[in-house]
């Protein structure tokens, strides 16, 4: 039989296997079909085009001066809105379904519109060590473009699809990030186009307070045009030291511990149960033992928390040096842990090789074609959560993250947290170390149900004085929310800029409770 005749046939069975499952159930039940047939494909499709845009824009130098004329459009919709009498509230054209998060939106099918096609590096300045760049630039674009140059980013938050813009106006995190903070912290400015249709430049010293409150605003102050990021010197590798810790007060000993050196480049810690952990350390570094170098993002290499697992399992620790652009995505071809809920063999030898280069599927187009029986079923039977609390409540948080949702591996990922103006900042008059706890994955809790669960975990975030990311599922009342953050000088804003009639509050946007 030919290779066409094969695939036809095999196609055809597919086909009687569907039709007597159902579409649904199919999609439901055995949602690796789909993806491996055709999301996979399209998500190669849709890298292969990006790239090769971006990598255009920057040969012909077209950025820099179409970027003028598309903030221009930008002010001219906003605008019309005016004339039009505003009134509806204003939001991103940007479908929701490109989004990361795993939210669905439903305010983008009642509001204005405003078109923004801005995903272009502007230009890097080496004197100032400084990259300015469009809002919808993506972590993946950002370093495949500096590293070549010899520059990096303090905080590369580890998706590749994460945009500058979503980072800042939400928040992102990375295993840097006990030193450099959040990546708000390590951006010098933003360009914003206001509610009247201006455009201001903000910074610590110029505009000070919009600089401090646009964070975690989620696009409800202005429209976000471009951004000027730090920039640090790049190296060849990460050495990374990997060690198994057992018993949970160890465990947060040994977190806390390796989080207050400054000599660590990187801290990352992987909570396997509640009495099992992997911690890792890392530095910068040009100089490598080749025996040990483990090109972790290489399409055929095990999905990196499995590997990170092996140590626990052979209870040892070890050293290995990741290529830096490997290190700084090594969760993304696994999403984490989340892909083998999806693909429960993806992380076969067999599949790896022969079709690993496909791996991870958008995102966005897990998304789009979910379908409104897989997103039921996502709300109640999984978790997507990041709640960043003080360090010092780091144990009492991984009992209640076991008790109220059971979900291994948990991520454990450090951070400083300054006491700036804004939504955010701890809640005495100095810098504190806080940690991110990050929960991905089907709840193992006997009568889990979503909406009590979350409730409890918020209302134990509230009381340790944590945040929890606004890109995941909220279901704090209005009263609560603002409990958890400090909206002072953001409602002061508001009010100053009028943003009352253009922009939905934070709130209204993603909370549960509050969306239509």
């Amino acid at each position: 039989m030919s290779p066409v005749w094969s695939l036809g046939a095999g196609l055809l069975l597919l086909l009687l296997w569907v039709r007597h499952r159902g579409l649904e159930a199919v999609l439901v039940h055995h949602r690796w079909v789909f993806v491996c047939l055709f999301l996979l494909p399209l998500s190669i499709l849709f890298d292969v085009y990006y790239q090769l845009r971006a990598w255009a824009v920057w040969r012909l130098h077209s950025a820099p001066r179409q970027h003028a004329q598309r903030v221009r459009h930008i002010q001219a919709q906003v605008r019309e809105w005016k004339n039009e009498g505003s009134k509806r509230y204003m939001c991103t054209g940007r479908p929701g379904w490109l989004t990361v998060s795993l939210r669905v939106g439903k305010y983008k099918k009642i509001h204005k519109n405003i078109m923004i096609n801005l995903m272009d590096v502007l230009e890097v300045d080496s004197e100032r060590q400084v990259v300015r760049v469009e809002p919808l630039v993506t972590m993946g674009q950002l370093t495949a473009h500096l590293n070549p140059m010899g520059w990096t980013i303090p905080v590369v938050p580890e998706l590749d699809d994460l945009t500058v813009g979503g980072l800042i106006m939400g928040t992102g995190i990375e295993s840097s990030s006990h030193i450099y903070g959040l990546f708000q912290h390590t951006c010098v400015a933003y360009e914003l186009v206001l509610a009247d249709g201006s455009l201001v430049r903000c910074s610590p010293t110029e505009n000070s307070d919009l600089f401090y409150a646009v964070p975690w605003s989620c696009g409800t102050l202005g429209f976000l045009v471009a951004a000027e990021i730090k920039m640090i010197p790049a190296k060849k590798y990460i050495k990374i030291h990997y060690e198994p810790v057992r018993g949970l007060q160890k465990i947060c000993e040994k977190f806390t511990e390796e989080s207050k050196k400054k000599e660590n480049s990187f801290v990352e810690g992987l909570v396997y149960s509640l009495e099992e952990a992997v911690i890792m350390t890392g530095v910068l570094t040009d100089e490598a033992e080749q025996s040990k170098i483990n090109r972790i993002g290489n399409y055929y290499k095990p999905w990196f928390f499995k590997h990170v697992e092996k140590y626990l399992k052979a209870d040892r620790t070890g050293i290995e040096y990741i290529p830096s652009r490997h290190y700084y995505h090594r969760h993304t071809r696994s999403i984490f842990w989340e892909l083998q809920d999806i693909i429960p063999f993806g992380n076969n030898p067999v599949f790896r090789y022969l079709f690993g280069w496909m791996v991870p599927p958008k995102i966005s187009l897990l998304k789009l074609t979910q379908g409104e029986a897989i997103r039921k079923l996502y709300e109640q039977h999984h978790v997507v959560q990041d709640m960043l609390v003080p360090m010092k409540s780091l144990e009492k948080s991984i009992q209640t993250f076991h008790v109220d949702l059971n979900v291994y591996p948990l991520w454990l990922c450090p951070f400083i947290l300054p006491n700036n103006p804004g939504m955010v900042h701890p809640k005495g008059d100095e810098a504190e170390l806080y940690v991110d706890i990050g929960a991905y994955g089907e709840p193992k809790r006997k009568q889990f149900e979503a909406r009590a669960s979350m409730r409890q975990m918020e209302k134990f975030v509230r009381s340790v004085h944590g945040f929890q990311m606004l890109y995941a599922d909220c279901y704090m009342t209005r009263e609560e929310f603002w409990d958890m953050f400090d909206g002072s000088l953001y409602h002061k804003l508001r009010e100053q800029m009028n943003c009352k009639d253009a922009f939905p509050e934070v709130y209204d946007k993603i909370c549960k409770a509050a969306r239509h």
